[in-house]
């Protein structure tokens, strides 16, 4: 069978934080792509300004270095389960990965998850042990770590014979021996280990065309870009091709532009033929798992397998008092058109209107960092929302609900154990393993319905006093946990009028729970300012200012001082909502709010709630 020698097509896959995106900018800065004077940024493959602030992978990337005449396409993926649509989309492109595994942490839920997509796919893969200079490393156990997981998802005799490759892709070194003293300022054994190893594509380019596309970019002047792998076949500008649905339809098109990837830029290129990965435009109108195949040849190709969505919310219009005063996209027809714009480049999302409620979507994906994503991009291109508390999806299965559970692993030091194991066993966790490192640190393994999961990493992180490392990741569906609803036990402090915050105020109100707003903080009637202590909500003024009758009480008020508030971020706001309750998003701030907002409606509809429940 004819192969195309003159290329490698990988993905490049790791756990969060594992350094598989600078070792990708290693592999660009040592090959023969960039120029000489080309300045390559850290991570610059990580081009989102999300991930470069959160140090995380969300959209794949695709880039191209040459190496001794051959061409290697990488594939950078996400490694949090959340963006898993990404990383099963990009394996169908690729003929072998390249799994980057932490020397210290060894194999984490994440390594697990993408490997075993890739193991699915059948890929070739080669495992590089990346920050052998750490202090603490131990790549030999690492190795057996990665083997023992390889076995574990049933890998074949042939993936098991993988070849490994030594690095610190910070310091740009590699070697084929574990010691980190033979470590050299070089990444030739990666690259002529993936040359040797990967197969490179086979060369079918003589027979019909058949291109699916596995991801979407959209461009202001060409509009929709397809991009995918020429599987069969070969393509050029100006070619009249069939474009299958996904529902089976046919629409013909012209091809009016193709792109090639070549360092960190998408170039345009007259043709490509079986083997590339591509970018195509010229369909209006085009989705992922979609095939391009000749007029005169209609052969599609299977489509592309998505896990469902496992956590909703509902997206609604913000209708607070101060709508409007900081956004510039406010409008019900904006968000709708936003969301579903993103509906269409991401194959996770699923976007529906909320029938009995105009002005509100049921947005589901993939985890709570999937949609805070999505809420913090459209925050920051200037739009308002209202968000509910995030809830799993359930389904159906022989009559029976079932619901969705998730894979734990947590590596804290020893002294906080027991208060991990209590409030997982709160949230219904089942503990698999319990590790002692050895060096002060114990790993925590539960399975844990995804439901006990919300709200809980903000109390992991008080429980382990910052020092606990949390990991999870989706394993299954399974019998759904009755009479167990978790969620927040206390109630909030709510605001009853509108206005500014004063220190007075803030004094009087601080005894009843923990403050989320400073001094001077615009406050309005429904919208909570803390935290109660108990069990209920608690509406108080927070506006009142002190009556000053004299000079003396005026020094007094002046110096009057408050505990610091606890400010929270999307995240730990999102975690903090029960079904009563909002979170008002606006390009500068995130609130949180009672659906009702008058006192005295809400709390009519609150005693009616208690009586219904006592019959």
């Amino acid at each position: 069978m004819k192969k195309r020698e003159d290329i490698r097509n990988i993905a490049i896959i790791a756990h969060v934080d594992h350094g598989k995106t600078t070792l990708v900018n290693e592999l660009l800065k040592q090959s023969d792509t960039l120029s000489a004077h080309t300045d390559l940024q850290d991570r610059a493959m990580d081009s989102n300004p999300i991930e470069r602030e959160r140090g995380i992978t969300i959209l794949s990337k695709i880039t191209a270095v040459k190496y001794n005449n051959t061409q290697i396409n990488i594939l950078d993926t996400p490694g949090h389960a959340d963006f898993g649509g990404e990383v099963e989309r990009i394996m169908k492109m690729v003929d072998g990965v390249l799994l980057v595994v932490d020397a210290f942490e060894g194999t984490m839920p994440q390594t697990r998850f993408v490997l075993m997509k890739a193991l699915e796919q059948h890929l070739t893969p080669v495992v590089v042990i990346n920050k052998v200079d750490r202090p603490g490393a131990r790549p030999e156990e690492v190795v057996d770590e990665v083997l023992e997981l390889f076995i574990e998802l049933g890998a074949s005799e042939d993936q098991l014979e993988f070849p490994v490759v030594y690095a610190s892709a910070v310091n740009g070194t590699s070697s084929y021996d574990s010691d980190p003293s033979k470590q050299e300022h070089t990444m030739k054994p990666i690259f002529d280990t993936v040359i040797k190893t990967i197969p490179a594509p086979v060369d079918n380019s003589d027979e019909p065309l058949q291109f699916q596309v596995a991801m979407l970019e959209y461009n202001d002047f060409v509009g929709r870009i397809g991009i995918g792998r020429v599987f069969r076949g070969h393509i050029k500008i100006g070619d009249e091709v069939a474009l299958t649905k996904l529902d089976g339809s046919v629409k013909n098109y012209r091809v009016t532009k193709l792109f090639g990837f070549f360092g960190l830029k998408r170039e345009e290129i007259k043709e490509a033929k079986a083997g590339d990965l591509i970018g195509v435009s010229g369909f209006d109108d085009i989705f992922v798992g979609e095939t391009i195949t000749p007029t005169d040849a209609i052969e599609p190709l299977p489509l592309l397998r998505i896990d469902e969505p496992t956590l909703q919310m509902m997206f609604l219009a913000n209708d607070s008092p101060f709508a409007g005063r900081e956004g510039t996209k406010v409008t019900p027809s904006k968000i709708e058109d936003r969301l579903m714009s993103q509906q269409r480049t991401d194959v996770s999302l699923k976007v529906e209107p909320v029938v009995d409620q105009p002005g509100a979507w049921t947005v589901s994906g993939r985890g709570e960092l999937h949609l805070s994503i999505l809420v913090e991009e459209m925050r920051r291109e200037g739009f308002e929302l209202q968000l509910s508390r995030p809830q799993v999806i359930y389904r159906e299965v022989d009559g029976h609900l079932e619901e969705p559970f998730e894979s734990v692993q947590m590596d804290i030091p020893d002294q906080y154990t027991g208060a991990v194991i209590d409030a997982m066993a709160s949230r219904k966790g089942e503990m698999k393993d319990m590790i002692s490192e050895g060096n002060g640190q114990t790993r925590l393994l539960f399975r844990v319905p995804s439901r006990g999961l919300i709200g809980f990493p903000t109390q992991f992180m008080s429980d382990t006093a910052g020092y606990g490392i949390l990991n999870h990741s989706f394993e299954e569906y399974g019998p759904v946990i009755k009479n167990w609803e978790p969620g927040r036990k206390t109630g909030a402090l709510v605001s009853i009028n509108q206005g500014a915050a004063t220190t007075y105020s803030l004094q009087s109100v601080e005894g009843r729970g923990t403050l989320f707003v400073d001094p001077g903080t615009e406050v309005y009637e429904g919208m909570i300012v803390g935290e109660s202590s108990r069990d209920r909500d608690i509406s108080v003024t927070v506006t009142k200012g002190k009556n000053l009758t004299n000079t003396r009480a005026a020094g007094k008020d002046h110096a009057a001082a408050i505990k610091t508030p606890r400010h929270l971020s999307l995240e730990e706001s999102l975690e903090f909502l029960n079904d009563s309750e909002y979170c008002e998003v606006t390009p500068k701030s995130v609130r949180l709010r009672k659906k009702i907002l008058d006192t005295n409606a809400r709390e009519k509809a609150e005693k009616h709630k208690r009586s219904s429940m006592k019959k």
